[in-house]
């Protein structure tokens, strides 16, 4: 017999995770476009939130300096939802690569931010770079066992739904993150990116109260399940389904 509902998906809402937060966004908008309402949310609850920008975004639009406009788009966009602080790494855009180097850049960002949790794209993300940032903190968590305090580890989504065992409610910060996307209107040009993300979170709400509004999904993983590549976790995770 197949598990039940539950066992994939929550039907309540979760609490925010416990800060400092650092988030991992492959290009600058997948921090507000992902997780936009739970970090307006965190700076509500007077949490420390920090965004490291990951590649340089210069192949995601038309402009004649496109990597100077995305930077300033992010710094708007997170100044409205509140962030703590903002890095941008500039590794090539769809080139990025979890080298040894960069490994140990994540970790010591992670080390350096007193992170109590740390996020990064859902492993079924569609965009490349989103896979490869995703393989990048894991392997920087794998790195820390045994040497440092390991953080609640959590990947969000931005374009797709991945498997989410955390739901945060954001019905009330939902126009907060509306006109935070806005500000991105190199991305927003090439499609309608907010009104995607919005129906995604939407479609979160489908097995919470209908008090819920709208909602972000996110999975929390085990620090155990460091032991294994991303990949067999994964795999592990949709084997639940069958």
């Amino acid at each position: 017999m197949l598990k039940p509902e539950h066992s994939l998906i929550a039907f309540t809402t979760s609490e925010l995770p416990p800060g400092p937060w650092l988030v991992f966004a492959p290009h600058a908008d997948d921090e507000t476009f992902g997780m936009g309402g739970s970090l307006v949310k965190a700076h509500q609850a007077a949490i420390e939130t920090h965004v490291i920008v990951v590649t340089d975004g210069a192949l995601g639009g038309e402009s004649s300096n496109l990597v100077e406009t995305r930077r300033q788009e992010a710094q708007a966009a997170t100044e409205m939802l509140g962030v703590s602080s903002l890095q941008f790494w500039s590794e090539p855009d769809r080139e990025l690569i979890p080298s040894d180097s960069l490994i140990a850049n994540a970790r010591q960002a992670i080390v350096s931010s007193k992170a109590a949790s740390v996020f990064f794209p859902g492993p079924l993300e569609l965009h490349p770079d989103h896979r490869a940032t995703a393989q990048l903190v894991w392997q920087a968590l794998q790195s820390m066992r045994g040497v440092n305090a390991i953080p609640q580890i959590y990947a969000y989504e931005i374009g797709v739904q991945n498997p989410a065992n955390r739901l945060i409610d954001i019905s009330a910060q939902r126009i907060t993150k509306d006109c935070a996307m806005s500000l991105y209107a190199s991305q927003n040009s090439q499609n309608s990116y907010p009104e995607l993300v919005i129906a995604l979170n939407k479609a979160r709400t489908f097995t919470l109260p209908e008090t819920v509004e709208y909602a972000e999904g996110f999975y929390q993983f085990e620090t155990g399940e460091l032991e294994k590549t991303l990949r067999e976790v994964s795999h592990a995770i949709l084997d639940l389904y069958f």
